[in-house]
């Protein structure tokens, strides 16, 4: 395995130094360092964090490789500085069998780009009436551990409770999209001014708010660990807020695109900005941004979605939900919590990197920027500014919310298991073997 030497990085905490990159660890970190037959790559003015972990990423195969692929997914997670995604169960067929998941992580394993873990369904085929195979899913090659019906909210209170009784006894995670089907039936956009101008039926806020009532009530009652999806309400944060002090082991994640858009994007009807849950209000995100800064809310997760051209390049009704996220989800972390003061470098790490692996049991990932650790790492320019457009975008959809806008930072080089899977071309053209 080839060395390499990062001379000038600055860390999260604000130190400068270098780091040397040595059989998948980091082999030293201090200053002056020099390592001969080492690749060398001047890293000055440049961040080095963690590798970022997604705990919500939609990779689409099997069956949904029009949209994604384990390939094309992972490499649009390098592109945007990830190391380790977690794989969401709505594929055809449903991964709600160890024989999915298995497929999932060996496509994961093959790609190489990235750490793929899948999540397993909580009931089988999503259909919210039975328990899926979570035992045989847990015991499997790929151990899972944290299981999801997203896209689908596990609606019985009875189905819920069995399934958090079950997942604590091996250690695991119910992550659960919240939303009450029966409040948000034909709803359109977040319940507002913006959905009433429109004409478009509206989404309410408690329809998220009165399934993580209910859930964390019931994680308190069962002892399970609990995680909210892609949180997005100023109600949400409230409940999370007040479990939190409880004591209740809930966790949750907000997606970047709640954490700077609106629903007033929506009066073009443009249906890159229709997504699950919707964009919500002014209020909302200055909430929701308050709650990621006071760590009510534990992980930033892009919630990728993938979808053709033709499932967006139509009228809003018929639309798909969703926004792909991976490759622009740091840049807007930094434009909406670093830029405004909110995050230091060390908190994006914390919101990005740790806390994710932490959650997902993701070993291997989100440990600090230090000599000892696993060489999982992203150097990103803060200092640049980006018009993103479609050559940004890695995967195979384009269904951004932020193309032609104008986004600050850019990940310049990841490092995966210690070598590079992202390595732009001043960086690759400058790189020199130490010593030689």
């Amino acid at each position: 395995m080839t060395s390499y030497l990062l001379t000038g990085v600055t860390l999260p905490d604000g130190r400068r130094g270098d780091l040397l990159l040595d059989e998948g660890i980091i082999a030293e970190a201090g200053t002056g360092l020099s390592a001969a037959g080492a690749t060398r790559i001047d890293a000055d003015g440049l961040l080095a964090l963690p590798g970022l972990v997604d705990l919500h990423t939609h990779l689409r195969e099997p069956g949904g490789e029009g949209s994604e692929t384990v390939l094309t997914g992972s490499r649009a997670a390098a592109a945007g500085g990830y190391t380790a995604v977690s794989a969401m169960a709505n594929t055809s067929p449903v991964a709600d069998t160890a024989s999915v998941v298995e497929q999932v992580q060996a496509l994961g394993d093959a790609a190489g780009y990235v750490t793929v873990r899948p999540i397993g369904a909580v009931t089988r085929g999503l259909a919210g009436e039975q328990l899926a195979d979570i035992g045989a899913m847990a015991r499997s090659r790929a151990k899972v551990r944290m299981f999801s019906d997203d896209g689908f909210c596990v609606a019985d209170p009875l189905l819920m409770r069995r399934a958090l009784e079950y997942i604590r006894g091996f250690g695991g995670v119910l992550a659960q999209h919240a939303q009450e089907p029966r409040l948000t039936v034909g709803a359109q956009l977040n319940e507002g001014p913006a959905s009433a101008e429109l004409g478009l039926a509206g989404w309410p806020a408690v329809a998220e708010e009165a399934i993580i009532a209910r859930d964390v009530l019931l994680a308190q009652h069962t002892g399970a660990r609990l995680h909210v999806c892609h949180l997005s309400t100023a109600g949400s944060v409230e409940i999370v807020r007040w479990a939190k002090s409880r004591g209740i082991a809930v966790t949750a994640e907000v997606t970047p695109h709640h954490l700077l858009l609106t629903d007033r994007l929506a009066s073009g009807y443009d249906a890159r900005y229709k997504v699950n849950p919707p964009l919500r209000s002014d209020e909302d995100v200055e909430a929701v941004r308050a709650g990621l800064a006071d760590g009510t809310i534990d992980v930033v997760a892009t919630d990728h979605a993938p979808h053709p051209d033709d499932s967006k390049s139509c009228e809003w009704s018929a639309a798909a939900n969703g926004m792909v996220g991976l490759e622009s989800a740091l840049s807007v972390v930094h434009e909406a919590m670093v830029d405004t003061g909110l995050l230091d470098w060390a908190g994006v790490a914390r919101v990005m990197s740790e806390a994710p692996a932490r959650i997902g049991g993701i070993d291997g990932q989100g440990e600090p920027v230090a000599a000892g650790s696993a060489a999982e790492l992203t150097l990103y320019d803060p200092s640049a500014r980006r018009d993103f457009g479609l050559g940004d975008l890695a995967g195979r959809s384009r269904n951004s919310p932020y193309l032609g806008r104008s986004l600050p930072g850019r990940v310049v080089a990841v490092f995966h298991r210690g070598r590079p899977t992202v390595l732009e071309g001043e960086l690759r053209d400058a790189a020199e073997v130490a010593g030689a």
